[in-house]
């Protein structure tokens, strides 16, 4: 585990230059959103059903700076509240800045993830690991936002396979992420049939690490209307949009 960190830290930096280079014009983002999903999901074989909502908020500081904050809560029956996080930060020229990120597990006591931008490290409150700060860095929350900031500008002409990756950071530790465009597609949903692109974050092949699969809707800012996690384990968690409200 030591080493494939030590080895994260040295292709960091890389990975980092070409994510800067690669996106250096001005992303952009949807507007402010409340996002409400349909949840189901199997844990250890056991089916569960809930609700999951997202709230995507962007708001000016000043003329120059915008300020953007995630908070999402995942419910289920009998259990209620079994996840719940929180990102926020600025927008900058390449997108989310997150300078903390927090989550709260059902049964755990919050943890903490902070984007130190004056000492220009990443820190744990559950971990010793610290990494640098060069730009373009995420927390779990706030990767599949900037994966739509990244999107938007190639939009509905984005290639087969093209690839945005970057550097997210959870709750103990942080690791490369690459996504990969699979294929524009339809899917059925309460707001209608809906044209997405079709996303998806594997784990490397000698990794046990989090699949995970995007759908984002082409006509309504990118907006993801349907995520699917898959662990190593096998336990699958699908949300499937019911409303946006602006």
């Amino acid at each position: 585990m030591f080493a494939k960190k030590i080895f994260s830290v040295i292709t960091y930096g890389l990975l980092m230059f070409t994510q800067i280079t690669s996106h250096a014009e001005q992303l952009t983002f949807p507007p402010s959103a409340e996002l409400l999903y349909s949840l189901k999901s199997t844990q250890k074989g056991v089916p569960v059903s809930g609700e999951a909502k997202v709230q995507w908020q962007v708001n000016k500081r000043d003329d120059q700076t915008k300020l953007y904050r995630l908070n999402s809560e995942t419910k289920v029956a009998i259990f209620g509240k079994i996840l719940v996080s929180s990102s926020k930060g600025s927008i900058q020229e390449f997108g989310l800045a997150p300078e903390q990120f927090q989550e709260k597990r059902f049964r755990r006591t919050e943890v903490n993830t902070y984007f130190d931008r004056e000492q220009k490290i990443i820190r744990f409150s559950e971990s010793d690991l610290q990494y640098p700060i060069q730009g373009g860095e995420q927390d779990r929350l706030s990767a599949t936002w900037q994966l739509v900031g990244l999107v938007q500008k190639t939009g509905a002409q984005t290639k087969l396979g093209q690839e945005w990756k970057m550097f997210v950071a959870g709750t103990r530790d942080a690791d490369p992420w690459t996504f990969k465009f699979s294929d524009f597609t339809k899917i059925r949903t309460a707001l209608g049939e809906l044209n997405v692109m079709h996303i998806i974050k594997a784990p490397p092949s000698d990794a046990q690490g989090q699949r995970i699969e995007l759908w984002l809707a082409l006509d309504m800012g990118f907006y993801p209307v349907q995520i699917r996690y898959q662990d190593h384990n096998g336990d699958v968690l699908e949300q499937k949009i019911i409303s946006i409200k602006n």
